[in-house]
């Protein structure tokens, strides 16, 4: 499940790349959240903070921000890793719960050397959660980079947090761990060995593969050009449509794909699934305190299919809120819907299922944001 890469030389530009892919539609819309938002950890409460930074993310079911850059150039992207282990929760440590993981960062820190030091002084724990859609048992790590070409890794593994900080990380993927997949990269022709280089979507594989392309780069001639070549890598890491491997999210097909200009705050999205390319220039955008949070809505009605493409920075619409979810909430959803989903008949879940759990997510969460 999903693909990061950086290229911090893109012609004076830092630009960041990356697919999510998973077994099911998303319904990711994009949001504009301003400076001045209060937000706690969706755990207990207990860490508490303002947002320092406005930022726009992309939201899975306008639940959580799985991917995202602030108004500084910071950007973070939340892929899957299913040998992530948390540990027993430990109330002596601050503690996010994953749907604000990634919203934490963006919110408090301009810099990956500032997410850095914060992170190795307190020792965050990541508390996991249900998965709200009821499919599966979330495992994720995460990746930030910002318009110095800086680039870290958090992953959890046996318990343990572990840090991976450098400028040569160019590339995040999936199984297996950071510190193996450095290591397996080594064998392949141009990045070090010599074995072909390899063709399919096995998460190492598209390690290689997209190293290999963001190594082997011409510098480009304008953003344009930067930016095409970035979407050029992560297509070529990109998961086909195909049938999903039971218990297998991290084999599936590729949902969409955003790129990110870290320099010039310009940030673009694209759907396979309705396929226009929008793009945001966060300099054009207010993320004064009070502005109010916006979305820009991706789905209603086909938004993309129906010809919403190009430059969209001043198409979001005013929104009440991007309630991220919390612990609590995410087990009283995901019970929901995996009861729903076994009373949906087995010939009907490839299409009508989905479409069910897409309609019960929101319902059922529109009613427990508004008991909160």
């Amino acid at each position: 499940m999903c693909t990061r890469v950086i290229w911090p030389d893109a012609g004076g530009a830092v630009v960041v790349g990356r697919n999510m892919d998973f077994h099911m539609e998303l319904r990711t819309n994009l949001w504009k959240l301003p400076r001045g938002i209060q937000r706690d950890d969706r755990v207990h409460g207990e860490l508490k903070w303002t947002a320092k930074y406005g930022s726009v993310v992309a939201g899975v079911y306008d639940l959580l921000s799985a991917d995202g850059m602030n108004e500084k150039g910071l950007a973070g992207h939340i892929l899957w890793l299913a040998e992530s282990e948390y540990g027993e929760p430990d109330a002596s440590r601050p503690q996010l719960a994953m749907s604000v993981w990634l919203q934490y960062y963006l919110d408090n820190f301009a810099t990956v050397a500032e997410a850095v030091d914060w992170t190795n002084a307190n020792n965050p724990q990541v508390v996991p959660m249900t998965d709200p859609t009821g499919g599966s048992h979330p495992a994720i790590h995460l990746a930030l980079d910002d318009a110095t070409g800086d680039s870290v890794i958090f992953e959890y593994i046996d318990g343990e947090l572990k840090v991976f900080h450098s400028r040569e990380y160019l590339v995040m993927t999936n199984s297996p761990t950071y510190d193996q997949q450095i290591e397996l990269v080594k064998q392949f022709d141009g990045l070090g060995g010599d074995a072909p280089l390899p063709g399919t979507c096995n998460a190492k594989d598209r390690f290689a593969r997209a190293l290999y392309y963001v190594n082997h780069q011409v510098p480009p001639t304008g953003q344009v050009q930067a930016l095409a070549a970035m979407f050029s890598i992560i297509r070529n890491a990109a998961q086909p449509f195909r049938t999903p491997e039971p218990g297998k999210p991290d084999a599936s097909q590729t949902l969409w794909q955003t790129v990110s200009d870290l320099t010039n705050l310009r940030y673009v999205f694209e759907s396979t699934t309705r396929p226009n390319t929008v793009w945001v220039d966060l300099k054009d955008l207010d993320f004064s305190e009070g502005s109010g949070e916006t979305k820009l809505n991706l789905i209603s009605g086909l938004e993309v299919e129906n010809g919403l493409s190009g430059n969209v920075t001043k198409k979001f619409g005013k929104h009440h809120k991007f309630h991220i979810i919390s612990i609590e909430q995410a087990d009283i959803l995901g019970t929901a819907v995996s009861k729903a989903m076994a009373a949906v008949d087995a010939g009907k879940k490839a299409h009508a299922g989905e479409e069910k759990v897409q309609d019960l997510v929101r319902a059922k969460y529109l009613e427990l944001v508004g008991a909160e």
